[in-house]
């Protein structure tokens, strides 16, 4: 039994740490996000809009298996949690060899290995030093720091062996892999921290409302521990009438005081307590802010009055007149002598005046327009010419907890930093070894390289410290009998 479970968590610890099943969950995360990308998903979309985009049974599909919110979505969490787990097996199964490959690099090469790495090359020396010496000055004008190394005293290595030289650059490349395996691991834990404490949410105000209630997708709603209040919202627009932008700008309210003010557009939303306030919408709310009317009397005796309304405002007109703002209807209808609000959008306004004199105790109904059968524009006390109607306006916003997003940006970027490396950044390697022929006592100085990437541009660079060292080799004869390069040590 032991030998049993012990041979099935051998097989769940390779398949987890196989690149075959890592690289096939990092597909599906892919295409899962693309698919969260092309389905439009609650709640940043508007529920008309959803409805419209989709059809009542394809709908009902579509959120049942929730790709209409793919990033919240239980198996969407899952999978990401599986690919981190093999992201971490991958990572625990090779790192020891990769970091004794860092640790104790390969600095000097054995018969076997220099027949087999390419590229190399071996030049004609007169004597060791001089090929010695050669390689290393041939090394520093390429910009590397050559040392020099004798071969460790193993039951390979040869103890007529002689010294060699090592320079390389970059090693930390070999490293950076996991580098890229630490930024997934950030941007998949940022993920799923979002995913299981995270929320979004939609939060509609008018002009000088306050609030701190925050309706969720699922239609529950959530309550803030702050409030924020609306000072006022606008549109600019192209010239050619198209909006350009929306803006609101914000108060937050917190124990009965304003403790931050921002004014918000699209992209530069206001971040407080964690929770971020995004610019989505604005719009006319459908009612009246101000209604600006010209008052004359009906008899001509007095003189014209320029006054302002809100809905319910009640206006002295003179000692025994006065003037209340009932109602505003977005879109009337006239059906058997009442007038009815068809609609809230705002197709066919009409606002609702009494007039009441207290002289004669009678009210008077003016409507604007004037309505055959429902209107006493002609009977009131004054006539009256509206000027212009200002309407209420309200902004809507997102609103977001995103408690993991300091994961995923952090990941983003180291993520940007390991794919620097892995690109751009190659580990080149070096050696230059003297070989004699005991019987005739002719040297050559063996020279070979490596790249972990890139090797076509790296035979370049080969080629180049080959052309240097032959270049140096010409000079020996002039040049000083030895010229130490650095410290001798082991390999």
């Amino acid at each position: 039994m032991a030998v049993a479970l012990r041979s099935v968590a051998h097989k769940t610890w390779s398949t987890l740490a196989s690149i075959q099943t890592g690289v096939v969950l990092l597909i599906l995360v892919v295409i899962l996000s693309a698919v969260g990308t092309i389905v439009l998903q609650r709640p940043v979309t508007e529920p008309d809009e959803i409805q419209n985009a989709y059809s009542p049974h394809a709908l009902r599909i579509l959120d049942a298996v929730g790709l209409t919110d793919v990033f919240h979505a239980w198996w969407f969490l899952g999978l990401m949690l599986l690919v981190s787990l093999c992201i971490v097996a991958a990572s625990v199964d090779r790192f020891p060899n990769s970091w004794r490959y860092f640790s104790r690099p390969y600095k000097y090469p054995d018969e076997s290995f220099r027949r087999a790495l390419r590229p190399q090359k071996s030049l004609p020396i007169p004597d060791e030093e001089s090929g010695l010496v050669a390689a290393g000055r041939a090394l520093h004008s390429l910009g590397f720091k050559p040392e020099r190394v004798i071969p460790r005293l193993t039951p390979k290595a040869s103890r007529d062996d002689h010294f060699g030289i090592f320079a390389e650059r970059h090693r930390i490349s070999e490293l950076a892999v996991y580098i890229v395996h630490a930024s997934l691991l950030l941007i998949f834990f940022g993920t799923i921290v979002d995913g299981l404490w995270g929320w979004r949410g939609t939060l509609n105000l008018n002009e000088g409302q306050t609030s701190n209630i925050v309706e969720l997708r699922d239609g529950s709603t959530r309550t803030l521990p702050f409030a924020i209040r609306c000072d006022a919202a606008g549109q600019e627009n192209y010239q050619d009438g198209t909006p350009k932008k929306w803006w609101s700008k914000l108060a937050v309210v917190a124990d009965g005081r304003d403790v931050e003010k921002k004014e918000i557009v699209v992209n530069d939303p206001l971040l407080y307590s964690g929770v971020r306030f995004y610019q989505s919408s604005y719009g006319p709310n459908g009612k009246v802010d101000k209604l600006l009317l010209i008052a004359a009397p009906s008899n001509g005796s007095g003189a014209k009055q320029t006054i302002g309304l809100a809905v319910n405002d009640t206006v002295p007109l003179d000692a025994n007149t006065t003037v209340r703002f009932a109602e505003f209807i977005p879109d009337y209808a006239v059906r058997d002598g009442q007038v009815y609000r068809k609609s809230n959008e705002l197709e066919n306004p009409a606002a609702h005046l009494i007039v009441t004199s207290k002289s004669t105790g009678q009210d008077f109904d003016v409507w604007f327009p004037p309505m055959d059968g429902v209107a006493d524009n002609s009977k009131a006390p004054y006539l009256f010419q509206a000027t212009d109607l200002k309407m209420g306006h309200f902004t809507g916003l997102q609103v977001s907890h995103e408690p993991g997003q300091w994961g995923v940006w952090s990941g983003v970027v180291l993520l940007g930093v390991g794919l620097a490396f892995v690109f751009y950044v190659v580990h080149m390697r070096f050696w230059a070894v003297p070989v004699c022929d005991p019987k005739t006592g002719q040297c050559a100085l063996w020279i070979g390289g490596t790249a972990n990437r890139n090797r076509d541009a790296f035979e370049q660079r080969f080629n180049d410290l080959v052309a240097g060292v032959e270049a140096e080799l010409k000079l020996i004869p002039t040049a000083a009998p030895s010229e130490p390069v650095a410290t001798a040590v082991e390999n």
